[in-house]
């Protein structure tokens, strides 16, 4: 298959870990945007005239909308409740323990399918590419979603830089693997150093990032610091943390949930609300900070950018 490039009902506090689950499982057995261009006008954010105050150092932070009008989460929410599993299962104990990380020196290297690999320091990354600010929707598999400024630049310029060859499919993302500092790689349940992939058209897609950033701040080791990935119209754990390499290649990569419950977490993972995860619904997701559910949108609501990337494919089958 060719590709083209395209430049354009259950609580997060009931969702268990997997080791938990199965070792539950295992003992019940046996005891019986602001997008920096305004062409992305679905990125294209509201900025409310109005402040809000956040909780973090006292600090004034301007109140923003996605192209929806649903309003940004605070800052606090965005950078204390995370699912990092480097460090904890435990959304609220993510950012304490992840505080005193380590990000500079930092390095991403880009190697593989291209004419010119390059290892690249972060502050190369911010010198060499416009910051630009994008407010994208979260969508966590675990049926719970956020509204974040983000900060960044596309992966897709990042790309350019390396040419990839004719040849390049797909693109194998790999996190840090450093288990002083990221306790839970000490976890034998998974297969560590994360590792995530994309198709390249999807990677060349206008809307995915490399964020830099937060509500127009450094982003905190709690949200992957120094480099993340974004890809909004797909579950939150297609967007892997703390970067450090990025593989050009023709062979669909494993990826670390893919592997570990291949029934429960696919390679696509595009957000779709009429394809349930083995264990509850994404009909409905709850928004952190509101009481009431709300529907799932198709694609996380990007679909008028991303849809045809799959217009091959039958979205009931891939997950």
């Amino acid at each position: 298959m060719t590709h083209l490039y395209k430049s354009v009902p259950i609580r997060s506090s009931e969702i268990t870990p997997k080791e938990v689950f199965l070792s539950r499982r295992d003992f019940i057995k046996a005891a019986g945007v602001i997008a920096g261009s305004v062409a992305l006008a679905a990125c294209a954010p509201e900025a409310a005239e109005s402040t809000s105050e956040s909780t973090t150092n006292d600090e004034v932070r301007p109140v923003f909308a996605d192209e929806l009008g649903n309003p940004a989460n605070t800052y606090e929410e965005i950078t204390t409740y995370n699912n990092y599993y480097e460090f904890s299962t435990n959304k609220e104990a993510v950012a304490p323990l992840s505080k005193d990380f380590t990000t500079a020196p930092w390095t991403v290297e880009v190697t593989g399918m291209v004419n010119k690999p390059k290892t690249f320091g972060v502050e190369d990354l911010l010198s060499m590419f416009t910051q630009e600010e994008r407010i994208y929707r979260l969508r966590c598999v675990e049926a719970w979603s956020m509204v974040i400024p983000w900060n960044g630049f596309s992966l897709a310029s990042l790309l350019k830089e390396v040419e990839p060859t004719s040849d390049a499919q797909y693109l194998r993302f790999e996190t840090v693997y450093r288990p002083e500092e990221m306790k839970g790689q000490g976890s034998p349940f998974y297969p560590w150093p994360y590792q995530e992939g994309l198709r390249i058209d999807e990677a060349m897609n206008d809307l995915t990032l490399l964020a830099t950033g937060v509500y127009g701040e450094t982003i905190l080791p709690s949200n992957g610091a120094p480099i993340r990935l974004v890809v909004p119209w797909k579950y939150g754990f297609k967007s892997i943390k703390s970067i450090v390499k990025i593989e050009l290649t023709d062979v669909r990569p494993n990826t670390l949930w893919s592997t570990v419950a291949p029934n429960e977490y696919g390679f696509y993972a595009n957000v779709n609300p009429n394809v349930d995860h083995p264990r509850w619904s994404q009909a409905s997701e709850r928004r952190i900070g509101e009481l009431t559910r709300r529907e799932t949108l198709m694609f996380n609501g990007y679909g008028e950018q991303v849809a045809d990337l799959y217009a091959d494919m039958d979205l009931s089958l891939h997950f």
